[in-house]
Parts: structure tokens; sequence; C-alpha cells
């Protein structure tokens, strides 16, 4: 019979309000979309920074046997890359460094282009083709030139990238995009928390009477809540099912099915990384309704 009460009072505050529980879960939707699309892009930030590198960072390719450089004479030897490496461990604007062998880096191009292309018969390349490579982090972003300097002229150094040209016009798209996704969905978090106290403010109003039987009755404040607090997580879960949806619809038909053969250079987010976004969305949204819901009923329910 209490449940059935319950029950009976979550329906008719769901229809007495329907306009109002429409307006939060559209809201409460767009900005858990748009917390997910940060969280995406974030994830995306790094994928592109393990591959390529940050832009505090330049590499250093190292001579192999099948180097185009006239300056490269065979595969750089073991005293070559001790000389290389003192050098960069005593520069002053290095930071960090490590070497990336020739597998590591054949192990990125695989997960980048497809295994595919590299098994058979007639693979497009193999690991004794890509050279290895020193990747050394810049304490200033701005002082490069002396570790610049310092190695180009080195036996068993091919050639030299610097990672902020190559880089940082990608990372700055992204950080740009992943700030502006977050800051709007801050906007719109608080617009829904409004729109909650809003909504409860005016259910507490519509039911007073029957708050005040059931206080009078002796029925516990949590016992008299409970509607309200069902109301929040309906809601929450509409807003969670369909920013959930949009963003697995834009990693299967967006990132899936055209970005990655459009700008098949760029290491793309995948499931695992939408699942920790959605995972996210999923605990975000019930603490957006429940909270404010948990705090405001006992404002509105003392009669």
């Amino acid at each position: 019979m209490q449940l059935r009460y319950v029950f009976s009072e979550l329906g008719q505050g769901l229809r007495r309000n329907l306009s109002m529980h429409i307006a939060v879960i559209l809201t409460l939707f767009v900005s858990l979309t748009l917390v997910g699309f940060g969280v995406l892009l974030n994830q995306q930030s790094d994928k592109a920074a393990q591959q390529w590198g940050s832009e505090l960072q330049i590499t250093a390719f190292l001579c192999n046997a099948r180097d185009d450089n006239p300056s490269c004479t065979g595969e750089v030897t073991d005293a070559q890359k001790a000389a290389i490496e003192k050098v960069v461990k005593e520069n002053p604007e290095t930071a960090d460094y490590r070497f990336e062998s020739k597998a590591t880096a054949f192990e990125k191009v695989k997960e980048l282009l497809g295994p595919e292309r590299f098994e058979g018969p007639n693979p497009a390349a193999t690991a004794d083709d890509l050279p290895e490579s020193v990747w050394i982090t810049l304490k200033d972003p701005d002082k490069y030139k002396g570790i610049e300097s310092a190695i180009v002229g080195l036996d068993g150094v091919s050639h030299i990238r610097d990672q902020r040209e190559t880089v940082g016009p990608i990372l700055l798209g992204l950080d740009v995009m992943q700030q502006g996704s977050i800051g709007t969905a801050v906007f719109l978090v608080l617009a829904a928390l409004l729109l909650v106290g809003n909504t409860i403010r005016l259910a507490a109003f519509a039911r007073r009477r029957e708050i005040g039987i059931m206080r009078l009755v002796g029925a516990s404040t949590l016992y008299i809540a409970l509607p309200f607090l069902l109301e929040a997580v309906v809601t929450a879960a509409i807003s969670v099912a369909l920013s959930v949806g949009v963003l697995g619809a834009f990693m299967y038909f967006g990132v899936e099915g055209q970005l990655t053969d459009l700008v098949g250079f760029i290491p793309w987010i995948g499931f695992p990384d939408f699942l920790r976004a959605a995972i996210l969305v999923a605990i975000l949204g019930p603490i957006l309704t429940l909270l404010p819901t948990l705090v405001l009923t006992r404002k509105y329910l003392k009669v």
C-alpha cells in the first residue's frame, strides 16, 4: 500500500509538472553531452600527444641502414647512441628524454594505419624500415635552439622534428574545443540546478495539503520526500540515456564511420574512451538531480 502511494505520487508529479521536467531533462541532457564531449576531447588530445609528442618535445631521429640522409653511412651504433644520450642529458634545456626503439615505432604505425597492411608476404613496411629516435622534453617550449644545435650535427642523428610545428595547432584546437564544451556545460548545469529547485518548489506547493496530512499522521521526512527523489532519478535516467546515446552515435557514425577513414593519420579514440565518458556522465547525472532534491526537500516539505 505504501509503495503504491509512492508510485502513484510519482506518476502524478511527473504529469503535473511535465513541462518543467521536460525542461530539466533537455537542459541536463545538453549539459551532460557537453561534459561527455569534453572528456572525449581530453582523451583525444592525450592520444595525439602519445603518438606525436607534446608541444614541449622535439624528436631526434637516428640513422638507419636505409636512411636518405647523406651524412648517415649506416645504422646508428651503440657508441653513437651513448654520445647522443650524453649530450641530451647534460643540456640545460632538457627536462627529460627517452629512446624509442624500432619495435615501438612500428607498433605505433600499425596501431595508426591498421595491422593488416603490415602482414603477409608483401608488408607495406617492417620494423627495420623505421628509425630509432630520441624524444626530448624541454623545460621551456621557447628555449630549444641550444639542444637542437647540440644534437643536429652529431654522428648517428638523421634529422630533428620540432613537435611544436606539427602537434601544436592540433593540440591547441582540441584544447579550445574541450574548454568551450566544458565551459558551456558548467553554465547549463547551473541552469539545470535552478530548474530542479523550481520544479521541487512547485511540486511541494501543489502537494501541500497531502504533505500536511502526512505530517499529522507521523510520516517520516524520507517517506514524504521519496516521490520527489524518484522524480529526480527518472529525470536523471532519461537525461543520461539521451546523452550516452548521442555520444555513442557520435563515436559510431562520426569517429568510426567517417573520421577514421577521412583523417587516418590521427590516432582516434575508441570504445574504452567512450566507456569512460559514459560512466562519468552516468555518475554525474544522478548527482546533479539528487543532491539539490535532498537539500531542497528539507526546506520545502516543512509545513
